[in-house]
C-alpha cells in the first residue's frame, strides 16, 4: 500500500497557470524540507525539467495513453518512493484528455486512477461572481473526480479577491490559495512551448525561485499538505525496471544517449530500462563533444530542438562523422524527433550526420497528436508486426517523410508510412514512453550486446 501524500493540479483550460503553481508548490514544500515527487500528466517534456529544478529529483510523466492505465499508479509509486508529497501537474483542461477517446490520458483520469484530490487553478481575471460557476461545474462533472480546492490566479487587487471569494462561497470548494498578477515569474515560449531548463538554466533557476516565492506567499501550504494526506492509500506496486525487462543482457553493452540543450527530451525510465535490461548508459552532449563515448556498442537520441542549434550541430563535423562511421558498422541507432533530424542529410541545408537520405527543414505546421503504430520490418527495438502508442510533436518536416523501409505504419488517426529503417538503425518522429513497451529497451540492448 503506497500512502505518499498527493495533490493533483489542474485547471479549466491550459493557460490558467498550472504550471506556474504546480512548480511553485513543488519548490516552496521542498524549501519546507520534505522531499518532493515530481510529476506530469501527458508526454510532455519540458515541464517536468521546471519541476527536477524545483525538487532536485527526476521529473515523471504519467501519460495513460502511452503506457495504459494499469501503469499509472505503479509508474507514479516507482517515482514517489521515499517522498514525504507528491504533486502531479495536469496536462491542458481537466477532463481533456487524448482525441476522440473519452478521459483517456486525461489530467481527470489519472487523478482517479491515484485517488489524488484535485487543486483547481483558475484564471481569474475579468470574472467574479461567475467564478462560483465555472468551479461548480468542474467539481459536479465527474463524481469520481475529488475537486478539493481552488488557486485563483491573476487576481487584480484586493476588491478582486473578496468578489472572488464572496462567489465561491456558494459553491462549496475552499479557496486554498490566491496569485495576484506576477510578470516576473513568466517563462518564455517558442514554437513547441516553454524553452527548456537546459538553455537557460540560470534564467530557469531564477524563474522557479519566483514560483516558489509567489506560491508561499499566496497559497495556504498546510491546508494543501493537509489536502494531500487526506488521499488514501494506494493499493499498487512500485513499477519496477528490472522486472518490466527480466534478466540482464551479458556483456554489459555501452549505450551513448545523446544530452545537452539540443537533446532535452528523455523520459527517466528509458534510461533505467536499459541499465536494467544490462546496458552500460553513457550520456554524451553533442554540442560539445567531438566523439562518441569510447567502446560505443549503440546509440540513442531522443527530442529535443536540433532546428535551434543546426549550425553548432553542423559545425561538429567529427562528431557528424563519429555517429555516421557507427552507424556504418552496423550498430543499432534509435532516433526519436530531433534525432531523425540529425541523423538526416541536412537541417535547414546545413550539413548533419547523413545517416539517412533526407532532408529536414524548419515548417510552419505544427503536428500534435497521438498516434498508434505497427513495425513493418524487423528493426532494432521491435519485431515485424510489433505495436506501439506514442506521440507526435514537431513543427519540421522530412523529405521524404517514409524510407524505402518505413519504420512504422500509422493505424491511428491516419493510416500512412512514416519513419526510415535501415541496417541498424530506427529513425522516426514518433515518441514512445519505453515504460509501455519495455521490450525495445531489452530488444535495443541484446543488439547492442551481439556486436
Amino acid at each position: 500500500m503506497n500512502s505518499v501524500p498527493r495533490l493533483v493540479v489542474a485547471a479549466p483550460a491550459s493557460g490558467s497557470g498550472k504550471t506556474t503553481v504546480a512548480t511553485g508548490l513543488m519548490a516552496a514544500f521542498t524549501a519546507r524540507g520534505l522531499a518532493v515527487s515530481p510529476h506530469k500528466v501527458g508526454p510532455d517534456y519540458i515541464d517536468p525539467g521546471y519541476h527536477s529544478l524545483a525538487t532536485g529529483r527526476p521529473g515523471r510523466n504519467l501519460d495513460a495513453y502511452m503506457c495504459g492505465t494499469e501503469l499509472i499508479a505503479p509508474l507514479f509509486a516507482h517515482g514517489a518512493r521515499g517522498c514525504g508529497l507528491a504533486v502531479v501537474e495536469g496536462v491542458m483542461g481537466l477532463f481533456d484528455g487524448a482525441a476522440g477517446a473519452g478521459e483517456l490520458s486525461s489530467t481527470a483520469q489519472v487523478a482517479k486512477l491515484l485517488r489524488a484530490p484535485v487543486v483547481l487553478v483558475v484564471d481569474a481575471s475579468s470574472q467574479s461572481r461567475s467564478v462560483a460557476a465555472l468551479v461548480h461545474g468542474f467539481a459536479s462533472w465527474d463524481p469520481g473526480v475529488r475537486l478539493a480546492g481552488v488557486i485563483l490566479n491573476k487576481v487584480a487587487s484586493d476588491r478582486h479577491e473578496e468578489l472572488l471569494r464572496e462567489g465561491l462561497e456558494e459553491s462549496g470548494v475552499p479557496v486554498v490559495g490566491v496569485l495576484r498578477r506576477a510578470p516576473q515569474v513568466d517563462t518564455p515560449s517558442r514554437h513547441l512551448g516553454l524553452v527548456p531548463v537546459a538553455e537557460r538554466h540560470t534564467e530557469a533557476l531564477t524563474a522557479v525561485e519566483a514560483m516558489a516565492a509567489q506560491v508561499a506567499l499566496g497559497c495556504d501550504l498546510d491546508a494543501l499538505y493537509a489536502l494531500a494526506r487526506s488521499a488514501p492509500p494506494l493499493d499498487a506496486p512500485a513499477w519496477d525496471p528490472a522486472a518490466a525487462v527480466g534478466p540482464a543482457v551479458p556483456g554489459r553493452p555501452r549505450i551513448a544517449v545523446a544530452g545537452g540543450a539540443a537533446f532535452t527530451f528523455s523520459y527517466a525510465e528509458h534510461a533505467e530500462l536499459l541499465t536494467a535490461a544490462g546496458a552500460e548508459v553513457v550520456p554524451f552532449d553533442p554540442l560539445r563533444e567531438e566523439q562518441l563515448p569510447e567502446r560505443t556498442a549503440g546509440l540513442v537520441i531522443g527530442g529535443g530542438f536540433p532546428e535551434m542549434y543546426g549550425p553548432e550541430l553542423s559545425a561538429n563535423e567529427p562528431l557528424r562523422t563519429s555517429v555516421a562511421d557507427l552507424a556504418a558498422s552496423g550498430a543499432p541507432l534509435a532516433a526519436e524527433c530531433a534525432g531523425l533530424l540529425y541523423l538526416s542529410r541536412s537541417l535547414d541545408g546545413r550539413p548533419m550526420c547523413g545517416v539517412l537520405d533526407a532532408e529536414a527543414r524548419m515548417s510552419g505546421r505544427l503536428t500534435l497528436g497521438y498516434r498508434e503504430a505497427v513495425a513493418l520490418a524487423d528493426g532494432p527495438l521491435d519485431a515485424a508486426g510489433g505495436r506501439a502508442r506514442g506521440h507526435e510533436f514537431h513543427r519540421t518536416a522530412v523529405t521524404p517523410g517514409a524510407g524505402a523501409s518505413p519504420a512504422w505504419g500509422f493505424t491511428s488517426p491516419q493510416r500512412r508510412t512514416e519513419g526510415f529503417l535501415q541496417q541498424q538503425v530506427h529513425a522516426s518522429y514518433l515518441h514512445t514512453h519505453w515504460a509501455g513497451r519495455p521490450g525495445a529497451a531489452r530488444r535495443f540492448t541484446e543488439r547492442c550486446a551481439a556486436r
